[in-house]
């Protein structure tokens, strides 16, 4: 085959193996099970397959952040595909690869094909890849070599690369400088504070990063929030955590904040003071956070992936590509929502999840939906429910969002979002039994405005005694509902508020354990859940929380909205 613009080896190395391909993206952290190599997403396609020394291809990734963790630890362990290989940009597996073989010297080959390539390598059964060419049954793809643009450093800049400020930066900005090439950055960016995602105990590996960098002396140089972590830092042990889990996830935050950063543990750093301002160039991992920021806020950043936040809060620069820049905060595609009479808080999570399937590799405006007149919760969980089923790091909404007027691309093309498109995702993620154990509120983290809510329409009710009400929240909404009276009256109500963890990092027995199945507000973990608990899960309003908390069933119906 006639070597396209387009193939491209983006991390050099050889590798063979079978090859398993797919058309829908995955994301490796919440999909693909780091102790077997074993895809867990029960909504995915190759739901049950094992990638370990394959070729896998897909078209990008999608999801979580945490996945370049996940990859790496796949890498370290020997359980990890032979080789990758995309059809569009990706960030998230690239930077794990390239962290695999810059500080561990265990290269994993990525190559990014045309279309054309892309679609004749899908139908062959093994391969071969090398620095030239990928062979496959009788069919050979020659591939460019990696892309080596030259950056416009700054002074300050070099005096990093040359390791002026020491080794733990030197070898950031040379992490920086080689993603800013792959991503065809000329420049880097000056950002404002960070937000780091790799803090989460997804894997070994991201203890074994971290506490690399702490070692060697990494300090960050802008403000830097952390994500919610693995444990409850202060109560783990008292709570049963098992030492073996949970003496390595507090090291890995301790890890974070010997660097310097805040130990703010949530994955909503916009609901804190120090949130952006539209404009603002920041550094921010973390799927939800990244769309909220650049889709509610319009603050810039783009969807860093783990280790890679890190490296940028050492050094406070950025690759200079993607929706830091004007021309790619545009939308190529436009999406026309049909807005159903009365719509309550489940609509917006289900309509992000449905957006994030229709642009599941660009940036989408929504019409359609301004007269509904979402709240700052209902972007919440819409932005975060995209971020599952999207690779985009945000959307624009129509009459909503503040970058929305003029937001589509004169070449956008079209798609729609119907009453039946609605109706069968919202069955997809009904497909659980009807009595459930537990309720799980706060992914992402709750803000004090949706405990609040809870609060209120919990009062005076006596919960189920089999059904387990769990909110996790950041400390800070924490703080502000205990200084209220709104903690106290959440515990007598019988609920659980968690601080320091999200939804997606509870592990068992802070999870309850007799759980068999249970019932989400969150698109997110609704999609996320079942792979990552191993239990049946529910998706509905917070109404039909509240309702499930006090019976124990949730009715397989259809919200009146859709009925």
């Amino acid at each position: 085959m006639k070597q396209s613009a387009l193939d491209r080896s983006i991390l050099g190395g050889s590798a063979s193996g079978r090859i398993i391909a797919t058309q829908e993206a995955l994301s490796f952290w919440g999909g693909v099970d780091p102790a077997t190599g074993s895809v867990i997403d029960v909504h995915h396609p190759l739901h049950g397959t094992c990638l370990t020394g394959s070729i896998l291809m897909m078209p990008s990734s999608r999801g979580s952040c945490t996945g370049s963790g996940v990859l790496l630890d796949l890498v370290l362990t020997g359980r990890a595909p032979a080789a990758l290989v995309f059809s569009e940009a990706e960030d998230v597996l690239t930077l794990g690869a390239l962290i695999a073989s810059e500080m561990f010297g265990k290269p994993l080959p990525v190559v990014r094909l045309g279309r054309e390539a892309f679609a004749a390598l899908s139908h062959a059964h093994t391969a071969e890849i090398s620095d030239a060419a990928v062979v496959a049954d009788g069919l050979e793809i020659p591939i460019a070599t990696p892309a080596t643009a030259t950056l416009d450093l700054t002074e300050a800049d070099r005096a990093m690369l040359d390791g002026q400020q020491g080794v733990a930066v030197q070898q950031a900005m040379r992490i920086i400088c080689a993603m800013a090439a792959q991503q065809g950055a000329r420049s880097l960016i000056r950002v404002t504070q960070g937000h780091i995602d790799g803090c989460i105990y997804a894997s070994p590996a991201n203890l074994t990063f971290a506490e690399k960098m702490a070692e060697m002396g990494a300090q960050v140089c802008v403000p830097t929030t952390m994500n919610a972590i693995s444990v409850d830092r202060a109560n783990w042990q008292a709570q049963g955590v098992p030492q073996a889990f949970g003496d390595p996830a507090a090291r890995l935050a301790d890890a974070y904040l010997r660097m310097g950063c805040r130990p703010t543990f949530t994955c909503s750093p916009y609901l804190l003071e120090s949130a952006p301002q539209a404009g603002e160039a920041i550094a921010w991992a973390e799927s939800n956070a990244v769309i909220f920021a650049n889709t509610v806020l319009g603050a810039r950043t783009a969807k860093h992936p783990d280790f890679l936040d890190l490296c940028i809060a050492l050094t406070g620069r950025a690759p200079l590509s993607g929706v830091y820049l004007d021309e790619h905060r545009k939308a190529p595609r436009v999406i026309d929502v049909e807005l159903p009479d009365r719509v309550d808080d489940a609509f917006w999570p289900l309509i992000g999840y449905l957006a994030g399937r229709a642009a599941p590799d660009r940036i989408p405006l929504l019409r359609g939906l301004s007269s509904a007149q979402p709240s700052q919760d209902d972007l919440k969980a819409l932005c975060a429910a995209f971020g599952t089923t999207s690779a985009a790091p945000m959307l624009h909404v129509e009459g909503v969002t503040p970058e929305a007027a003029g937001a589509a691309r004169d070449d956008a093309d079209h798609a729609s979002i119907s009453r039946a498109d609605m109706v069968a995702a919202w069955t997809v993620l009904n497909a659980g039994p009807e009595e459930v154990e537990l309720i799980a509120i706060g992914s992402p983290h709750a803000s004090l405005t949706e405990c609040r809510a809870l609060a209120e329409v919990l009062a005076g009710r006596r919960r189920h005694p089999d059904v387990a009400v769990i909110v996790t929240a950041g400390r800070q909404v924490i703080s502000d509902a205990r200084n209220e009276g709104l903690l106290g009256r959440l515990e007598d109500a019988g609920v659980q508020v968690l601080p320091d963890l999200c939804w997606c990092s509870i592990s068992e027995p802070v999870f309850p354990t007799r759980t068999r199945a249970l019932l989400t507000n969150s698109g997110k973990y609704a999609h996320y859940g079942p792979g990552l608990s191993g239990r049946a899960v529910r998706f509905g309003s917070l109404a039909d929380c509240v309702e499930a908390a006090l019976t124990g069933r949730v009715p397989p119906r259809l919200p009146n909205w859709l009925s």
